[in-house]
């Protein structure tokens, strides 16, 4: 939408962005389908970043939603008094002296397998400190949030000094292009697991949709006081229809819940799940007046990567209900101050760990797996345990690279980098400075052997899997389990769905 006195569009999916509008995007995206086609013309148009190279649209993805708090539009724009007012967003002056910024308030990263049928999800909470992949604007560290945020800035305002005759439209584009290259490896390097796609969206363009949807039914554990911060509040427990303005408060509120952020991502797993619950059950998906309101909406508010096929994506995704779609939020250790900010702190090693082994479980059965002889002289547990080892596939086995990582894992090494390289027809083992010994170990379970390579960082091993890969044996140990799921803690245990729409606090 272009609103009086703005500048036009610089894209075709220009638009606004925030919260938990990635609930909605990932509603659209993973429940979409049934459409006929009049409308294929409008998901084909929903796109327009070319900040990572996309995956691909079929098989086996992993999927990054992004919600920015930002109260400007794509062009850097303030969001007109009216609308901040409408979302409880804070005035115009109070965006011009830096409320709302640019953080990713949300972060969900979803995994489909192969098939489609099934799917998970990790919320990250935004105040997890971590170490940036890169330098951003001078920071090498900070919540995870910061990172889109500082990438913008740093880009921005490298634009201004060495094209001051550049455009508000075109500096705000390429700053908005580096702040999402920023949180997608931000999350790839907290998580280990490489990101194929991504829905980037935000606080007006939610209030749209959420106003296209007719508001979304939640259900609430109990009542809640009215929290000034997001103006959200309900009299009653239970199953309640929230309008649009509510639906924005109820996923923005963090201010009166017992575990604060950690709770409001709670809500907004709850919200994505009654979405998909809603778009499935009331018709929308069959209704082709409805369908079209949707796509128009998301045609100007939802930012996807270019590379993503959404009318491909759709065709595996049919059978995904809200009950085939599990979240949980990754474990925190506790709460810090961390330069004076309030911080979760993290266990880097365990969330890596923890998100291959849940996306890419190994096989159950031991028929399997073939490992092979060992020749090589055994690896220290200090010294596995100081090597990275990234594994990529060349093979068609979908998947294959997280099963053979999660194997790694067990045997001591750390989980590195996960994805996809050029086709392959035998699996090569390369290895950086100071990781002979432990590449060695890595090779003889795959009968090849290891070869040093410049391109391979200090402390880690490459894996490119061939076709004749196949998952390595585990070395047994006492901690050769998958790691389990938290349950307990600030955190909590999986948002499960009772009628589509689970119950939060």
């Amino acid at each position: 939408m272009v609103r009086p006195g703005s500048p036009p569009p610089l894209w075709g999916a220009a638009g606004k962005a925030g919260y938990a509008l990635s609930c909605v995007a990932a509603a659209l995206v993973l429940a979409v389908s049934g459409f006929s086609y009049f409308v294929v013309r409008d998901v084909s148009s929903i796109g327009g970043s070319h900040a990572i190279n996309s995956g691909p649209s079929i098989g086996a993805q992993n999927i990054l939603l992004m919600g920015l708090e930002s109260r400007t539009d794509w062009n850097g724009n303030i969001l007109p008094n009216d609308i901040l007012n409408a979302l409880h967003a804070g005035s115009r002056q109070g965006v011009e002296n830096g409320v709302g910024g640019n953080a990713t308030n949300t972060l969900i990263l979803i995994h489909i397998p192969a098939g489609g049928k099934k799917a998970i999800g990790f919320s990250i909470p935004r105040d997890d400190w971590i170490a940036f992949p890169q330098t951003y604007d001078g920071q090498t560290q900070g919540k995870i949030d910061q990172a889109y945020g500082d990438a913008l800035a740093a880009e921005e305002s490298q634009l201004r000094q060495q094209n001051p005759g550049m455009s508000q439209n075109q500096v705000a584009f390429q700053g908005n292009e580096a702040g999402r290259a920023a949180a997608v490896a931000t999350v790839e390097s907290l998580t280990g697991v490489h990101i194929d796609h991504f829905a980037e969206v935000n606080l007006d363009g939610f209030y749209e949709l959420a106003k296209v949807l007719g508001g979304v039914e939640v259900c609430l554990k109990n009542p809640v006081p009215l929290d000034t911060y997001s103006g959200f509040y309900a009299k009653k427990a239970g199953y309640q229809h929230l309008n649009a303005r509510m639906a924005l408060a109820f996923v923005r509120q963090r201010h009166g819940l017992l575990n604060g952020d950690l709770d409001r991502t709670h809500r907004q797993q709850a919200f994505l799940d009654s979405v998909m619950q809603q778009l499935r059950t009331e018709g929308v998906l069959s209704d082709l007046t409805k369908i079209n309101s949707l796509l128009s909406v998301a045609r100007q508010y939802v930012i996807t990567d270019s590379g993503w096929n959404l009318l491909d994506f759709a065709s595996q995704m049919r059978s995904l209900t809200s009950g085939d779609l599990t979240f949980h939020t990754l474990p925190i250790q506790g709460y810090e101050t961390i330069d004076g900010q309030d911080a979760n702190a993290v266990n880097p090693a365990y969330i890596k760990q923890l998100v291959q082994e849940t996306f890419y479980p190994a096989p159950r059965s031991p028929s399997s797996a073939s490992p092979r002889p060992s020749s090589a002289a055994s690896v220290s547990a200090a010294e596995a345990a100081r090597t990275t080892v990234d594994v990529l596939n060349g093979g068609s086995t979908q998947g294959l690279a997280g099963q053979v990582s999660a194997a790694l894992v067990k045997d001591g090494f750390t989980a590195g980098q996960i994805g996809n390289t050029g086709a392959l027809a035998t699996t090569q083992v390369l290895y950086g400075a100071g990781s002979a010994a432990s590449a060695s170990k890595i090779a003889s379970l795959f009968g090849v052997t290891a070869t040093a390579s410049a391109t391979v960082a200090a402390g880690h091993v490459q894996v490119n899997l061939g076709s004749d890969a196949t998952v390595p044996g585990a070395t047994p140990t006492a901690s050769s389990s998958a790691v389990p799921l938290p349950t307990a803690g600030a955190q909590g245990g999986a948002v499960s769905a009772k009628n589509g729409i689970p119950c939060v606090d």
